[in-house]
């Protein structure tokens, strides 16, 4: 048997596990995630513990984990995990930084199109049954020549940018942790924007920033104000960045033209949701950087760097 055991308590892609199977001791059970007494029971001999986004790196699952070495988080959000708690003992982290880049920036530049067009892509009962809405959903937005606000602009952002661009959009980002001077500024071709002045000249806004202290509320209602009449906010960063009851709000009056939502402040989503039922809205459930690719990619990703840490 190997010397070092890994936990693994989300779905992870098969060659990677088998891949970690051929050099550890690997108990890959992606239904711990629900089970918090079998989990606890299973982290004690744990030297490396493999995550997605749902299970909770804290408490008394921590403190379970005595031999706990390394934390592979399958994403790149960290909220889920304590990591100060993990710094204090050693622990090392590893997030999948950049693995799942690709399709997110897709996911925001596809919701993008599909909001702009308004409900041209939900016609295909009414074509079917033989009707011919053509006037009414002829008032659909070209992509091409609006612009794109980045709230964050990091790996991701900076790569939605670039697919934007491609596509004839404009773009503007606001994010104060990146320098003034970086390179991906002199990229864009735009400074740093504040976020009023960004929110107030976006045709589309999407999000890119990890959930803190400072960035939790971040668009709350009178910030959601000052976006333009008809514009869209695209969310694949963090549900509790929004105001969720005041995103509801500002669809249902037509201030804002659309929202694709991909993130929530408590997953899932529960029923009776302030969502629920609001105008011009895309749900989708946590899904904008996981597809059969960014499950490869971000599989192999923290297999080896679990892989590289435990062997060091």
């Amino acid at each position: 048997m190997a010397s070092h055991r890994i936990v693994i308590s989300e779905f992870m892609d098969t060659p990677a596990v088998e891949l970690l199977r051929g050099r550890f001791d690997v108990d890959y059970r992606p239904s711990l995630v629900d089970d918090p007494a079998a989990l606890e029971q299973a982290l004690p001999e744990a030297d490396a513990w493999i995550v997605r986004n749902r299970s909770q790196v804290r408490g008394r699952a921590l403190a379970a984990a005595t031999r706990l070495r390394v934390v592979g988080r399958l994403g790149v959000g960290l909220d889920n995990i304590d990591v100060d708690a993990c710094g204090a003992r050693g622990i090392h982290v590893i997030p999948a930084t950049g693995a799942n880049a690709e399709s997110v920036a897709e996911y925001v530049i596809a919701t993008a199109m599909i909001l702009l067009r308004g409900a041209a892509f939900l016609s295909t009962p009414a074509v079917a049954a033989g009707r011919w809405p053509r006037q009414m959903l002829s008032q659909g937005r070209d992509l091409a020549g609006k612009t794109l606000g980045l709230i964050g602009f990091g790996g991701i952002g900076q790569l939605t940018a670039r697919k934007a661009r491609a596509l004839g959009m404009a773009v503007i980002a606001h994010d104060p942790l990146l320098d003034p001077v970086a390179s991906a500024w002199r990229e864009l071709g735009e400074g740093p924007r504040s976020l009023e002045g960004l929110l107030g000249e976006s045709d589309v806004v999407s999000l890119h920033l990890p959930l803190t202290a400072g960035t939790r509320g971040l668009l709350g209602r009178e910030r959601l104000a000052q976006m333009k009449r008809g514009a869209i906010l695209i969310n694949t960063a963090r549900g509790s960045v929004v105001d969720e009851t005041a995103l509801a709000q500002a669809l249902n009056e037509g201030r804002l033209g659309g929202a694709a939502i991909d993130v929530f402040g408590e997953e899932p989503l529960p029923a009776g949701s302030a969502l629920a039922g609001a105008r011009n809205l895309l749900l989708t459930p946590h899904i904008a950087g996981v597809t059969v690719e960014s499950n490869e990619r971000v599989s192999a990703f923290i297999a080896e760097r679990v892989a590289a840490a435990l062997e060091d």
